[in-house]
């Protein structure tokens, strides 16, 4: 079956890079076990009985797999595959154009569902529950409403953020799961996978460094494989090993924690402009130069993940822990702000 219709939210090198290195069947996908098993039952038994799967709603952090798992449930199911970012359905109509054109058990993969146009998510309602169309023709005492038959189909939503969903809508899902983080030895195979199909040649400590390092996040563990092999072609023959790897990371300004150069910044402005807080959102965002929403939803997650900071009501502040990273930073000269 032809995928008919896919919106990319990716650059085009990125989404081609993406696209290589999407693993095809729930086989191929690396952790999220309790996930995975779930879904292989739900997608066996859709099989069995001939029938759409269940709506599916997929949550967790940027980058762990949930577009992956959508393409997967395409393949595992054999049909047809309709992909569009939340954001980009303005109009009713736009919603309406996509359902009538599904065929019979396609697939309708919405990314970002939670920032949905209120109005267009009011025509999902009764597409979800009784694969019906409400279309209202004319205004006023003139007006009658239109219904159209839709064939049964699945929805696969997407969101990073459970809690904008609509409990109406979020209510309609028969299936919802959520992506954790990758421990480093499973972030260790995806890269060694990534580093196969991308045909690097890469030692074992240099691919269970990149994980180590990678946020628990295979998109970034990927993305720093790109980014040593272009140093192991440019410096080296190619082969990437410990040194070529880690002489990368320190280049890419990635520390042992998996800190980036913004989150360093973050944690050394806490401590040694406001003596380690509390601090408040937008007096941080103006020390960083950044915005509020940016602080809030890129950069403190992993940080609070880690332990290195707390949210409190008066507001930030950085932990011992946050601290202690503080303080080996500047021992080793790397740069806080």
């Amino acid at each position: 079956m032809t995928e008919r219709v896919t919106t990319t939210v990716l650059a085009p090198d990125e989404e081609e890079l993406d696209g290589s290195l999407r693993p095809r069947s729930l086989e191929e996908f690396v952790g999220q076990e309790r996930v995975k098993q779930q879904l292989a039952i739900a997608l066996k038994a859709a099989k069995g009985r001939g029938e759409a799967l269940d709506h599916v709603l997929l949550a967790g952090p940027p980058g762990l797999g949930k577009t992956s798992l959508a393409y997967i449930v395409r393949e595992e199911l054999g049909v047809g595959l309709r992909s569009i970012a939340g954001p980009a359905l303005e109009r009713k109509g736009d919603m309406a154009a996509i359902l009538t054109s599904l065929e019979e058990r396609d697939v309708l993969f919405v990314d970002e569902i939670h920032r949905l146009n209120r109005a267009v998510e009011e025509i999902l309602y009764p597409a979800l529950e009784d694969f019906r169309l409400d279309i209202i023709v004319g205004q006023g005492p003139a007006a009658r409403t239109l219904t159209l038959d839709l064939p049964p189909f699945t929805l696969v939503g997407a969101t990073t953020r459970t809690g904008l969903l609509t409990t109406p809508l979020r209510d309609r899902f028969g299936m919802t799961y959520r992506l954790e983080h990758y421990a480093p030895d499973e972030l260790g195979l995806i890269v060694r996978r990534s580093a196969r199909i991308l045909g690097v040649a890469i030692a074992g400590e240099a691919a269970d460094e990149i994980a180590r390092r990678a946020r628990g996040t295979p998109r970034v563990a990927n993305r720093i494989l790109r980014r040593v092999r272009d140093v192991a072609e440019v410096r080296y023959d190619g082969a990437v090993t410990i040194e070529v790897a880690r002489e990368a990371l320190a280049l890419l300004e990635v520390d042992g924690g998996g800190l980036e150069r913004v989150d360093r910044e973050l944690l050394g402005a806490i401590v040694r402009k406001f003596d380690g807080g509390p601090v408040g959102l937008s007096t941080l965002a103006v020390a960083l130069g950044e915005e509020p929403d940016t602080i809030e939803d890129v950069y403190e997650p992993f940080l609070l993940q880690l332990g290195l900071i707390q949210r409190t009501p008066r507001g930030r502040i950085v932990t011992k822990l946050g601290r202690d990273h503080v303080g080996a930073a500047a021992a080793a000269g790397e740069a806080l702000f």
